[in-house]
Order: C-alpha cells, then sequence, then structure tokens
C-alpha cells in the first residue's frame, strides 16, 4: 500500500468499529474508496475491556474495508479516547541559536521540549505565528497542548490494533480527529466547542483563535440514554434503542401530549401502549444531564462566554431528534449538528455525525503527510501513572 496516497483510519469506539480506506489527491483532497463497520465487542466506555474480543472486532472491521476498496491494509491513524484522557497547556521558551538569529527547526523543538518539561497552569497566549521557520528572533516561545492518557490504556489499544495485523501510523485523541472533519476555519478563529457524543463517551475539544486550548472525554453517551429507555418502558436494551432512534426526541416542544406508541414489554406477549412524551422526557432528561456536565466542562476550561460560534455537536448522539434545540437551552450559546465537509467518495453511507471521527483521522492523516510525526511515548514528567499521548502544539507551529 502507497503511503503517499492512501490512508486507513481506525476508530474502535464503544459501541461499533469503524475502518476507512482513502485515497490523497495531489491537491490534498481525501475520497474514501472503502469502508467497514461493524459491531464493537470487548470496549467499555471508549476503552480495551477485553482484548480478544477487540481484536476480533477491529479484524472484522478491517477485512471488510479491505473487500470493498481491494486494498490490503498494512498501517493506520487509529482515534484514542476514554475518560483517562486529561489536558493541559504549557509554555516553551528558549533562546534563538545561530549566528543569524533564524529560527530553525531544532529551535522549535527546544522550545516544545521546554513546554513539556515545564508545567504551567493553563491560560491563552499571545496570537503567534503559525510556522515561525526562517524568521529573525532572538527569543522563541512556543505555547502547546498537552494531552496524557493512561499508559496501560493507550498499550491495551495499541496492542489490538497490532494483533489485527495493521502497524499505527499515529494516535489521534477522537475530539481532535472529530474537529479536523466539521470545523470550520472561521469556528477555530471565533472560538468554538465541538462535542463528540458517542456510544460510551462524549469527546470536547475547545477551540480559540485558530488552535486548540482545552480537551477533556466525559465518561458518559448514547448508551446512557438508550439504558434509561430501557428502564423507564421495562424493554430490552436493542428494542430500546430502536425506539430512541425512531420515535424519541430530545426536545419536549417537539412532542404533543395525543401522540401514542406501542411498545413490547419484558414478560408480557401484548406490550404496553405509552405516550411518546413519555419516552421523550426520559431521553431529554439525561441528554440534558450530558448537557449540563458538557456546560461544566466548559466554565472549568475559562471560556465560559468566550465561544462566539458556539458548539458543534457530532457523534452518533448528534443524530437524535431535537439534540440541537435541548443543547442550545443547557449551554446557552449558538448549537449546529455537525456532519463531516470536505471528503469525497462513498459519503451517501458514511456523510453523518456518526462517522466524524473516523473521516477526521484520514483528513488528520492527509494534512500531515510528510510532516515530522508528533508521536507518542510515557513521560516521566507526569505523575499518577499517566502516559504522554500527545503534545498538540498551538499558536506558534502546528508541526
Amino acid at each position: 500500500m502507497d503511503r503517499e496516497t492512501v490512508l486507513v483510519g481506525i476508530d474502535a469506539g464503544t459501541t461499533k468499529v469503524t475502518t476507512l480506506i482513502g485515497e490523497v489527491a495531489r491537491s490534498g483532497d481525501v475520497n474514501i474508496i472503502g469502508y467497514g463497520i461493524g459491531p464493537s465487542a470487548g470496549m467499555k466506555k471508549g476503552m480495551v475491556a477485553n482484548i480478544d474480543q477487540t481484536v476480533n472486532s477491529i479484524a472484522a472491521s478491517i477485512e471488510k474495508a479491505e473487500r470493498l476498496s481491494g486494498y490490503k491494509i498494512s498501517s493506520a491513524f487509529v482515534g484514542v479516547g476514554g475518560s483517562h484522557i486529561t489536558s493541559q497547556n504549557s509554555r516553551g521558551v528558549v533562546a534563538v541559536s545561530g549566528h543569524k538569529r533564524e529560527v530553525s527547526r531544532e529551535d522549535v523543538g527546544r522550545a516544545t521540549d521546554a513546554a513539556k518539561a515545564v508545567q504551567v497552569p493553563s491560560n491563552r497566549g499571545q496570537d503567534g505565528i503559525k510556522d515561525p521557520l526562517g524568521m529573525s528572533a532572538v527569543r522563541l516561545e512556543v505555547d502547546t497542548h498537552i494531552v496524557a492518557g493512561a499508559a496501560t490504556s493507550v498499550q491495551n489499544l495499541s496492542k489490538c490494533i497490532t494483533q489485527a495485523n495493521v502497524q499505527i501510523d499515529e494516535l489521534v485523541i477522537n475530539s481532535i480527529a472529530a474537529a479536523e472533519a466539521v470545523l470550520t476555519d472561521t469556528e477555530k478563529d471565533l472560538g468554538v466547542l465541538v462535542a463528540d457524543i458517542g456510544g460510551g463517551t462524549t469527546d470536547i475539544a475547545i477551540f480559540a483563535d485558530g488552535a486548540i486550548y482545552h480537551s477533556a472525554v466525559l465518561p458518559v453517551g448514547g448508551i446512557n440514554v438508550t439504558n434509561d429507555v430501557a428502564i423507564g418502558l421495562r424493554t430490552s436494551l436493542n428494542l430500546a434503542e430502536e425506539i430512541k432512534i425512531r420515535h424519541g426526541s430530545a426536545n419536549l416542544a417537539d412532542v404533543q401530549p395525543e401522540e401514542l406508541l406501542n411498545v413490547a414489554v419484558l414478560g408480557e406477549e401484548d406490550g404496553q401502549t405509552i405516550q411518546r412524551k413519555k419516552l421523550s422526557e426520559i431521553i431529554e432528561a439525561r441528554m440534558g444531564e450530558i448537557y449540563q456536565l458538557i456546560h461544566e466542562e466548559v466554565k472549568r476550561s475559562g471560556h465560559g462566554g468566550m465561544l462566539p460560534a458556539g458548539a458543534v455537536l457530532t457523534g452518533g448522539g448528534a443524530r437524535l431528534n431535537g439534540a440541537a434545540e435541548l443543547a442550545r437551552e443547557v449551554l446557552q450559546m449558538p448549537v449546529r449538528i455537525g456532519a463531516p465537509q470536505g471528503v469525497g467518495g462513498l459519503m451517501d453511507q458514511l456523510g453523518n455525525p456518526a462517522f466524524a471521527t473516523p473521516i477526521g483521522l484520514l483528513v488528520w492523516g492527509a494534512n500531515h503527510l510528510g510532516a515530522e510525526p508528533i508521536g507518542y511515548a510515557p513521560s516521566p514528567s507526569l505523575t499518577g501513572g499517566v502516559g504522554r499521548v500527545m503534545d498538540w502544539l498551538r499558536g506558534l507551529f502546528p508541526g
């Protein structure tokens, strides 16, 4: 497989595994030529709970994508999630070396290393220069957004990918991948929140001045809504999921009291007739709680009231009827539903919010072809058994 022209993204989520194969044109445009989607077994809240089941789920998804595209997958960009993910911002400062006092790649590397070693409270740096190479300077400052995750969780995911006979090109945080697929440059410049509502987790990223400033993973998602529906209606999880999607709404204003549904009940042959409003009340309560947790995370980031572009909801949970209306009420900001943009190929099947993360993995890979990989490695400077997953350079040098 020619890595210069063909890229692969693998998103192993709590409820489904998606493998996408994309061709990258000379212009940088991505066309999806193959996909494999299958149920996920062995993952819980975005993390590996059973190695064998996860490997089998990933391998089945890969096989489907290979069969559809005709390509043999050897390496992939892989999404990383789970509530073990944390983040912080740090600034590195170094003197510019050399008699010409021009910024070199080595200077950028030293400044970035300094940022990793010196931990400072989150703060908003001044507007910087995206690529300082060759510019005259005496001192170089690099603002970094450091995303960290539990080493064991990252290693378990990596092990599952390699046991499925695929090498890892790069690990990419899910919220960053989703942002690549659904956000515009204008939104990133103004200030925007992206919330990727998956099955078991909700991945959050906040952008301002064109760069990421905060990221987090909440241990709640669409499964929590489905569980509440199953308990409230006394029905199975599979049926609760179907009812939620087909008849549910997170916006009570959408539902009239006279609307009725016939629902199968566990242990009863005839089922029951319920008001659709009861279903929506259950959904609204749980979705409202998820949005409240997002709201609290925004306040914790220090960006409350500082996101003129509002929130962009994506992921499978964003497809729920009334999702945006309720979010506007709870978050008190503009809200839109974000579907993947700027990608061609098999988008009739994939052009909806549920596939923002795997499509974003391809876009990320296409944008970083030929660039120095950011990489991932254990970091002794971070305490509590936490390993560094990614350093997201913001402001001065995008990597």
